[in-house]
């Protein structure tokens, strides 16, 4: 057996160890709280495990110091929203810990017991098949009427899975629905993760670098509905135009930019 195939078998159970320790901690101290703990769930141990996933993977997130401090301090109600290329960006942007915060995730992901138990537990917002229109109006309007009572913030990605054509992909409706009715600003971050480093649609990833870049907030007050799909494509074009710009000059001057601005 090569080394390669030794260091996967290794992240892959490390990994499984953390996620069905992680998710009984959680269910501990859920009962304990009589289930009043959300927000530590989510921003203390999924953040946790999803340092160690990064970590026992041999990922490197670098964020600029200015961005981790904004992240930390954003306890306000905003829509996150971000690109999607790889598996590993759910385990990068768990371990950011946003604060007051809630996901959307894959209601195929809920089937897995461990991750259906924390994705329960910090508050998750199991999304169906685009074949399944109904059942994804329902679901959205479950969120929006979650989020007006509470307040908490929402991190989505608006192409749904993960685009592998090198390309920013199409942009769906549902983050840009929310956004008008709630007229909550939306949070745009920029995932990249380098070819030779992504798990793509793996789970395992190799050791290197994933930069995260947090893009110049949305205003969405004065968003209509029937403005709709232009600012959901006036969005998806600050991404093309991000991208293209990481393509022509590099991620390293990219962040410095952000880092000077």
């Amino acid at each position: 057996m090569s080394m390669h195939t030794l260091r996967r078998l290794f992240v892959a159970t490390i990994g499984l160890f953390v996620l069905l320790s992680g998710a009984i901690i959680m269910l501990l101290v859920a009962v304990v709280t009589l289930f009043q703990s959300r927000r530590f769930c989510s921003e203390v141990i999924a953040r946790m495990m999803g340092k160690i996933a990064v970590r026992i993977s041999g990922l490197t997130v670098l964020l600029t110091p200015e961005m981790a401090e904004r992240l930390r301090q954003e306890d306000r109600s905003v829509i996150y929203i971000a690109n999607h290329t790889d598996t590993v960006d759910l385990f990068v942007v768990i371990s950011l810990g946003l604060p007051n915060t809630r996901y959307f995730l894959s209601g195929f992901l809920r089937k897995l017991l461990p991750l259906g138990l924390v994705g329960y537990l910090i508050g998750v917002f199991w999304t169906a098949p685009y074949s399944q229109p109904h059942k994804r109006l329902r679901i959205f309007q479950h969120a929006d009427d979650t989020l007006r009572r509470t307040g908490d913030s929402v991190f989505l990605t608006p192409e749904g899975s993960r685009i592998r054509t090198g390309e920013i992909g199409h942009f769906n409706r549902g983050a840009f629905h929310l956004a008008t009715s709630l007229k909550r600003n939306i949070v745009p971050l920029y995932i990249h993760v380098p070819e030779n480093v992504g798990a793509g649609m793996q789970l395992i990833a190799e050791p290197g670098p994933v930069y995260v870049q947090v893009l110049p907030e949305i205003d969405t007050s004065n968003w209509t509905l029937e403005d709709l799909d232009a600012n959901r494509m006036a969005v998806r074009q600050i991404y093309i135009d991000h991208h293209n710009r990481i393509r022509t000059n590099g991620i390293e001057a990219s962040l410095a930019a952000e880092s000077n601005g």
